[in-house]
């Protein structure tokens, strides 16, 4: 917790330091575990609120979504969901959250203000759903579903489907670009990302990845895209205007999911083989630091104002908090590094 400091007391303290010490630029310290929430069995999705008070967690094994209180980090609510729910997320506006449940083919929706059920929306012939993802206008809702190779299209203001697009086999994650225009699709059962036009419904691809693609998530500028491989231990990079793989990342063992930080500098691995995540520096491409965490790893998400990132462990009903970064040096006295 940071120290209350009068403004007088503060002007003190500077000024001692500025005697006793050169001024010299601040030091940036490593991201770093600060947090371990206790949230339910089988933590497997997280996604944070646009406004960033409150985080979703699906938890796999109990059919229930917790509420976290951000401020807190205390579980604050349940939210009862359908079976197995496998991926969580939030529209834009914050009013709605759309839970993918991995055991009866169904989405949960749940009232983003007030954390209660509303509805609950069937996909005919959509076994296994994996994934959801709202546009960025918070009009439609994709969800994956393994079991038919296809994604849904789901109208969020009347909740239904408006279409069912063919993409690979064994879709696991899908992502909208930035502008909304297209929607990247990681097939895992045949190594590849099915890229789809948004306005139309076509695709087109595949392009080709490495083994086992899990999780897909682009840039904020929308210039790449990055592909999590969990059976080939690293990270695909696309160039979206190409749509060629440019780079190919190794991280750590099994990685389960990809999240760019909010300013695009950073992406976060979570790795679960080796119960930790791996940071990548998107300006060189290379690992920068790797965090050890809870037991199984899954996803990650980042706050919205970008300092804390949010990963569940499954296998230990956890979520570890990372804060991202601090800056450590003589003037930055309200830090502890």
């Amino acid at each position: 917790m940071n120290p209350t400091i009068t403004r007088a007391t503060a002007s003190i303290a500077t000024a001692a330091l500025m005697m006793v010490a050169p001024l010299t630029a601040p030091v940036f310290a490593a991201p770093v575990v600060v947090d371990t929430l206790n949230v339910g069995s089988g933590s497997y999705s997280v996604a944070f609120s646009p406004n960033g008070t409150t985080a979703y967690v699906a938890n796999f094994e109990t059919d229930f979504v917790a509420v976290i209180n951000v401020a807190t980090g205390e579980r604050i609510d349940v939210v009862g969901v359908g079976d197995r729910p496998y991926s969580v997320a939030f529209s834009p506006n914050g009013k709605k959250a759309y839970v993918a449940n991995y055991g009866d083919g169904s989405v949960t929706v749940i009232n983003g203000v007030t954390g209660s059920f509303t509805d609950t929306i069937f996909l005919i012939g959509g076994d296994i759903p994996t994934s959801v993802a709202f546009s960025p206008n918070g009009k439609k809702a994709y969800v994956t579903s393994r079991v038919c190779g296809c994604v849904f299209v789901l109208d969020v203001a009347t909740g239904g489907s408006t279409d069912i697009i063919d993409v690979g086999y064994a879709p696991s994650s899908v992502a909208f670009s930035p502008n909304g225009r297209l929607a990247y699709v990681a097939n895992g059962g045949d190594d590849s990302v099915s890229v789809i036009t948004v306005a139309t419904g076509d695709v087109t691809g595949p392009i080709n990845v490495g083994d086992n693609p899990l999780s897909v998530a682009f840039s904020p500028n929308g210039k790449k895209a990055y592909v999590a491989n969990g059976g080939s231990d690293n990270v695909s990079v696309i160039n979206v205007k190409t749509r060629v793989v440019v780079d190919t990342i190794s991280v750590g063992d099994t990685p389960q999911a990809v999240a760019f930080s909010p300013n695009g500098k950073n992406v976060y691995v979570p790795n679960g083989g080796s119960d930790n995540v791996s940071v990548i520096n998107v300006s060189t491409g290379t690992v920068s630091y790797t965090i050890d965490v809870g037991d199984g790893p899954t996803s990650v998400a980042f706050h919205p104002n970008g300092k804390l990132a949010y990963v569940t462990n499954l296998d230990d009903a956890t979520v570890s908090v990372i804060r991202t970064r601090s800056t450590c040096g003589p003037r930055s006295i309200e830090f502890v590094c």
